[in-house]
């Protein structure tokens, strides 16, 4: 009879507590039920992972180092920040995509008929950061959205030693607390290396070349991507054909730099280039292997 009485008096403190929770919980966000008060939009730099989200461990957060969480995306537009994209006419197709990549400080204002609107993911190499934070109300303030990932060596990426460009993303995070702030992990730096390595059997830092934005983003697309639309990416030997029309090396930056002279100097140079037309030659045999399309231009294999 007494352990009756006891379960039943059990039940009633239960009971008890589960009313007095549900009652107080949605006025007063108390320790117990903080996580369910606030509202999605209020959780500082939490992306709303839903249902079949997948974790990016070489993407993790600033500063809590928390993994990209995100619902994979069955089309992707990498677009690229090259002058091809300029009278392409391209900005619908791009913005029907599920997923927009964009890098460094590519706008989008102004250029929405040819390169479209939306930006998912941004990718942006550290020398970069400078160039974004000279327009901070138009990258990181209306850009809510946008997932920004930022690469750079380990000296001034250090989340230890709180190296240079760490520091400033630091306080970047600070002005803007819903901003989405992911860095690359260490062991994803040094797997960027050694997949160059694996492709062109060439040390990167022995060849005396620093890795491309183009290439960061293409890694991380083809995480992220079952399919893979290019824009404005021209192929290896794009620029070899000397009847090729000069246009600028960025679309946002007219009469600048042309983009094959840019390529071809860095291709050369046997200190501090990038190794763009090597890296193309790359992305063409991922694209054979790999669901990627590339467009405006197209490429003959891919």
């Amino acid at each position: 009879m007494q352990l009756f009485s006891r379960l039943f008096l059990t039940l009633v403190i239960l009971c008890a507590c589960s009313i007095l929770y549900i009652l107080i919980c949605p006025y007063f966000c108390l320790s117990l039920c903080w996580l369910g008060c606030r509202h999605p939009e209020e959780q500082e730099g939490v992306l709303p992972a839903g249902p079949g989200a997948a974790q990016f461990e070489g993407y993790i957060s600033v500063p809590d180092g928390k993994p990209l969480a995100r619902v994979p995306c069955r089309q992707c537009a990498v677009v690229s920040s090259s002058g091809q994209m300029l009278g392409s006419r391209s900005g619908k197709e791009i913005d029907e995509k599920e997923c927009v990549l964009r890098m460094n400080q590519a706008p989008t204002q102004g250029y929405e008929e040819d390169v479209g609107g939306r930006s998912t993911i941004r990718v942006v190499s550290h020398t970069s950061i400078p160039l974004l934070l000279r327009n901070q109300s138009y990258f990181f303030k209306q850009s809510r959205d946008t997932i920004y990932v930022i690469w750079g060596p380990t000296r001034l990426m250090s989340r230890e030693k709180v190296g240079l460009v760490y520091r400033t993303l630091l306080k970047v995070k600070e002005m803007y607390p819903s901003l989405h702030l992911y860095t690359l992990t260490d062991q994803m730096m040094v797997h960027c290396d050694e997949l160059f390595l694996l492709e062109t059997g060439k040390n990167r830092m022995k060849s005396g070349s620093f890795l491309s934005t183009g290439w960061f983003t293409m890694v991380l697309a083809m995480e992220l991507c079952e399919q893979i639309f290019v824009f404005g990416m021209v192929s290896e030997n794009y620029c070899r054909d000397r009847i090729q029309p000069t246009v600028p090396y960025h679309y946002f930056e007219k009469g600048e730099l042309d983009e094959c002279k840019m390529y071809l100097t860095h291709e050369r140079a046997p200190h501090g280039g990038h190794r763009f037309i090597t890296e193309k030659a790359v992305f063409s045999r991922w694209a054979k292997k790999r669901n990627i399309v590339f467009t405006h231009p197209s490429w003959p294999d891919g």
